[in-house]
């Protein structure tokens, strides 16, 4: 093996390395794309790779298994490589797929004229599906490229057909394996628990002296598999050409992978052992595109719509039962919130980045002060209430001025929104179900002590705001960063779950107060 050290590092300084390293895939082509130099090309380019191919052979497979094998001539391998050398400075190499004895020699002799300054062999013997895919002289060739290897990456079948023995079930018997091959060899092995039958899936780094650093890790269930030990060997490369340590590297690797696991699920591809999320961290930090940020806000609050349903304030509003106390109460509480809920909506119209949004929000914040607290006038001038604010209206406007006044455009929108989408929501359902008791014969609109405001729910120009209220928070968040998404969802949430409150405050009012009269 090629005399390299973990203090080569202190001798070049930082800044020498490579931000986008330049990173060769040598291994064979799955048309599928979830494994060889199709995996290979998404791990170094996930890693702020260069990538680059040298294709060895040509495969018909999907996630279900191979179908065929076909290897180019060797001689035709080694013209790819030196078209490559002689242009293109090499940063770092990952073998794959080597199908036959004279591809590895092709390899072999090519490795031993440029010495590239990280070499990872995955030494791929079978597929994930367990076909097939070295014949026998293949497998004896591949022990000597060990020597122009930097680390080896087998998983437990091939590490067993590496050190001659059987394959092992416990991870005491693979590090005793991996060993063996690290000190025979004299290579770093990178040893793999994923086929062990076990809750957990370690790894361990082995050093050519026998020494070793253990990775833990949780088994993820899933499986899309398709691909795992390609996908980790390139990004091992990757990241070793741009860090010069191997723990390191190793390290942030498996918990790239990790990840790459966990969100597998999202691509839904074929109908076997389908391939990893390599761009899970890209995908994540993606711009969302038409309405998919607004469903999963509502997604979100899927228990707090509920919950308001479930509260003895909606169900004894629609029933008609509902103490005056309580409903007077709730309006002056409302009335409370409505004049600060207009200076939070003045000021989104501030923030506005388009005159149609600047408008909406302006006409919003009219709206609070010229319709809606004029109902409220209506029903209060009537039956006075104390209406000092009370503590969870306190709270709601406070959450909302801070997102207004100290949070970003986005983040204001993401707060009044739930006064939109929740109050529309309520006032659909209860409004409907007022009109079916109506038709069901439980009495006339004027029986009813809060007819006439239930009616007042079902109006067709709030509910087109709403809509447009959701859409410019759609847009909000394309606009936004990842993290200002998080943060405008972070501020929905909030105001959710202080609408529920809101609608159960006369209720606790009354009761810490007693301010409870008879009907």
């Amino acid at each position: 093996m090629r005399s390299e050290t973990l203090a080569l590092p202190t001798l070049i300084p930082s800044l020498a390395r490579p931000t986008h390293p330049r990173i060769l895939s040598i291994a064979g082509s799955d048309p599928s794309g979830g494994a060889g130099i199709q995996a290979d090309i998404k791990a170094i380019s996930a890693h702020g790779g260069y990538a680059m191919t040298a294709v060895t052979a040509l495969t018909a497979q999907n996630t279900q298994g191979v179908h065929d094998v076909h290897v180019p001539p060797a001689a035709f391998l080694t013209r790819q490589l030196e078209a490559l050398n002689e242009d293109i400075a090499i940063d770092g190499v990952k073998i794959g797929m080597l199908a036959n004895a004279a591809v590895i020699k092709a390899v072999g002799d090519w490795l031993a004229k440029t010495r590239p300054a990280v070499v990872v062999l995955d030494p791929v013997m079978v597929a994930t599906s367990g076909d097939a895919l070295m014949d026998d002289d293949g497998r004896l060739a591949l022990l000597g490229l060990l020597e122009h290897a930097h680390l080896v990456t087998p998983n437990l079948p091939e590490l067993a057909v590496l050190v001659g023995e059987p394959e092992v079930e416990s991870w005491e018997a693979a590090l005793r394996q991996g060993k063996k091959l690290a000190v025979e060899r004299n290579v770093r092995v990178l040893v793999k628990g994923g086929h062990l039958v076990s809750d957990v899936c370690p790894d361990a780094l082995i050093s050519p002296d026998g020494s070793l650093v253990e990775f833990a890790g949780e088994r993820i269930e899933t499986a899309n598999t398709h691909g795992t030990g390609c996908s980790l060997s390139a990004a091992v490369a990757t990241l070793q050409a741009q860090t010069g340590d191997w723990v390191e590297s190793v390290g942030r690797a498996k918990t790239w992978l990790t990840q790459a696991l966990n969100t597998s699920d999202l691509l839904a591809v074929g109908q076997g052992r389908g391939p990893l999320n390599h761009f899970h961290a890209l995908w994540a930090t993606a711009a969302p595109e038409a309405d998919v940020f607004s469903r999963g806000l509502w997604d979100d609050i899927a228990g707090h719509r509920a919950a308001i349903f479930e509260l003895d304030f909606i169900k004894e509003l629609l029933a008609g039962t509902l103490p005056q106390e309580h409903f007077v109460y709730y309006l002056a509480q409302d009335a409370h919130y409505l004049g600060a809920y207009s200076r939070v909506l003045a000021h989104a119209s501030a923030l506005a980045p388009t005159e149609d949004e600047q408008r909406f929000w302006a006409k919003g914040a009219q709206n609070c002060l010229a319709v809606e607290l004029e109902l409220h006038k209506e029903w209060l001038d009537t039956h006075p209430s104390q209406g000092d604010m009370g503590p969870v209206t306190k709270h709601y406007v406070d959450h909302l001025a801070a997102a207004a006044f100290g949070g970003s455009y986005g983040e204001v929108v993401a707060a009044v929104l739930p006064c939109y989408w929740l109050y529309a929501e309520v006032g659909k359902e209860l409004h409907s179900q007022y009109l079916a008791g109506e038709v069901a014969g439980s009495g006339p609109a004027q029986a009813h002590p809060y007819g006439r405001w239930l009616a007042t729910y079902a109006d067709d120009e709030f509910a087109e705001a709403t809509r447009t209220a959701v859409g410019i928070a759609d847009a909000a968040a394309r606009r936004g960063s990842a993290q200002e998404r998080q943060r405008m969802r972070t501020a929905f949430i909030h105001s959710a779950q202080y609408e529920v409150d809101f609608f159960d405050a006369p209720r606790l009012h009354v009761r810490n107060t007693g301010e409870l009269t008879q009907q």
